[in-house]
């Protein structure tokens, strides 16, 4: 879909499962966000961070506001990963950012998520 964010595609079903798992560890959000939530995949050397863009959104310019929660799973290859989901200052899904601690692309998101915490 072209507009006024760019690219943007659903979410893939490991993504979803991801989401679905750092929605569960924050306060307040809710799951129904992920059924129409679009996203646009980031610059970041293939490790799989997405800004995130609810329904509705307009084109306004979004700003970070707060983290959300965080969780951490092993790659394929046993690299750890570390998952942050981040709001913008609307409190409005923003970013999910992933780090691979060595720096490489992802290979998978897991089957099982471990249990996300809060930020």
């Amino acid at each position: 879909m072209l507009g006024a964010f760019g690219n943007s595609r659903l979410l893939r079903p490991d993504e979803y499962r991801l989401l679905e798992a750092l929605l569960a560890a924050a306060p307040g959000l809710s799951l129904q966000t992920l059924k129409s939530l679009r996203v646009q995949e980031l610059n970041d050397s293939g490790m799989g961070s997405l800004r995130l863009l609810p329904e509705g959104l307009t084109t306004k310019q979004r700003v970070f506001g707060a983290v959300a929660s965080e969780c951490t799973f092993v790659d394929a290859d046993g690299v750890e990963v570390f998952a942050t989901l981040y709001l913008d200052k609307d409190k409005q899904l923003f970013e999910l950012d992933m780090w691979k601690t060595d720096f490489s692309p992802l290979i998978s998101i897991p089957e099982k998520i471990n249990t996300c915490s809060p930020a």
